[in-house]
């Protein structure tokens, strides 16, 4: 029997919340195998098997918590395949009915054809404990001890069964936003479960075929469901946030043409180096990160009465997942290259969508940076999440007709790359211009594109 324990899921957190078992009592389970599902203030995460065996018992239900160390299930060791079977019948329901034990001598010569099957256990046949009792009437006691072993063998062909026909909350989610019939996919994942690759990938198969304007409905339409731990969290937070804090934002436009055409001549030569595409992230991460240290009250917070002024920049920046918005740290993101952030940014962003983010990844962050142009939007007022004091967002990067003054101060119109830059910021402790030099720095920093000395390839 080995224990199934709630593991240290990062330095903060004590506890954690089962919102769904993978694997129910009886089935069998490999090592390494996801056998529960398990979420955290911080993170979602699969606790896998220690061993291979058979789930005999599980101790904590599911919208249950459970402290970190605690029991959450016991695993037994498989031996034959027939073992499971053996310890479920010891139904020994009817070894009360023994009551006349010096008696079981006489069912045996009596009624034969009942002892041949029942040899395994043949106090069961007590029961006729007055031979006129011993009639076929009894037979129907007889019925489990039979025909149990036939699903002696099928916890394995069940377990496997169960995982193809299992699909995650969050898989079940993409399939209906996405228009993927799951019963049309073929699983790829442990035992045939269908993950969210796979679903992805149906997807693709799929748009191919349909009309570019064509609208899916999603089956959450006129649904009522529970907000997960996740969401909860959020929401207690921005409310927090917005509650206890004096929110304002202010906004700058930027030319970041010079950027665009620095990307393009470089594309080729980064990706083949970091094995990641160079878009315009890192270049936003790197001169926030060089501003914040010019610019203290940005990347501060508030103690009581006192503002605390961070050593390092620590930036978040946004992930946009099934489960939510989750928020991954870069460390000391000034002193890091053009490089070093794009393999990082590629690395969490990954890791947070496929839910293997460690819950330490999540947090210590001292300002957050989120792309709000990914989607396609101009620009937003984002929310900032305390203790931070500021939150930086980038709208889209489009082409679009600017005026421009060449050298002699000569005016005309040019098609430009343009991007919106919004700042969120604490009016407790941070005024409109303190926000202003923060945010002309980042935009000359970026118009003049001067990043090849940082680049780090």
């Amino acid at each position: 029997m080995s224990e199934v324990k709630l593991p240290a899921l990062g330095e903060s957190v004590t506890e954690g919340t089962v919102t769904r078992w993978l694997k129910k009592v009886g089935d069998s389970v490999a090592i390494d195998e996801p056998l529960v599902e398990v979420s955290t203030d911080k993170v979602d995460t699969e606790i896998p098997s220690p061993v291979a065996g058979i789930l005999q018992q599980i101790l904590v239900g599911e919208d249950e918590t459970a402290a970190v160390g605690s029991v959450l299930a016991i695993v037994g060791d498989a031996v034959g395949g027939s073992a499971p079977a053996v310890a479920t019948p010891p139904v020994v329901e009817a070894a009360p009915v023994v009551e006349a034990a010096p008696v079981v001598v006489a069912p045996v010569v009596v009624d034969p054809p009942v002892a041949q099957p029942v040899v395994v256990a043949p106090p069961v046949v007590t029961p006729p404990a007055t031979e006129p009792i011993a009639t076929p009437t009894n037979l129907p006691v007889f019925t489990p001890q039979v025909s149990t072993p036939a699903p002696a063998v099928s916890p394995n062909v069940s377990a496997s069964g169960s995982d193809a026909n299992y699909v995650t909350p969050l898989v079940r989610k993409l399939a209906n936003e996405s228009g993927v019939n799951l019963s049309a996919v073929a699983g790829t994942g442990v035992g045939g479960r269908i993950r969210r690759e796979d679903v992805m990938a149906a997807a693709s198969s799929t748009t191919k075929s349909v009309a570019p304007v064509q609208v899916t409905e999603s089956a959450l339409r006129g649904t009522v469901e529970p907000m997960s731990r996740l969401r909860k969290v959020l929401a207690e937070r921005a409310v927090a946030s917005m509650v206890s804090t004096a929110q304002l934002t202010t906004v700058v436009e930027v030319d970041v043409t010079a950027i665009a055409h620095l990307r393009a001549a470089k594309q080729a030569e980064f990706t083949a180096k970091t094995g990641v595409k160079l878009n315009f992230m890192p270049f936003f991460f790197l001169a926030a990160a060089e501003a914040l240290k010019a610019h203290p009250k940005i990347n501060s917070s508030v103690d009581g009465e006192s503002i605390v002024y961070h050593p390092s920049e620590n930036i978040s920046f946004a992930v946009d997942t099934e489960r939510g918005l989750l928020t991954p740290v870069i460390r000391d993101a000034a002193s890091l290259s053009i490089a070093n952030i794009a393999s990082q940014i590629a690395d969490l962003a990954a890791r947070t969508r496929e839910n293997k983010l460690k819950p330490d990844e999540l947090s210590g962050g001292t300002f957050t940076l989120t792309n709000t142009g990914s989607r396609g939007a101009l620009f937003d007022t984002p929310v900032v999440f305390l203790p931070q004091s500021a939150i930086l967002g980038t709208g889209v990067v489009a082409k679009r007709p600017v005026v421009v003054t060449d050298e002699y101060g000569q005016d005309s119109i040019a098609i430009r790359s343009m991007v919106y830059l919004a700042l969120s910021y604490d009016h407790r402790i941070i005024d409109g211009a303190d926000a202003s030099r923060f945010l002309v720095d980042v935009k000359t920093r970026l118009e003049q594109a001067n990043f090849l000395p940082n680049f780090g390839i």
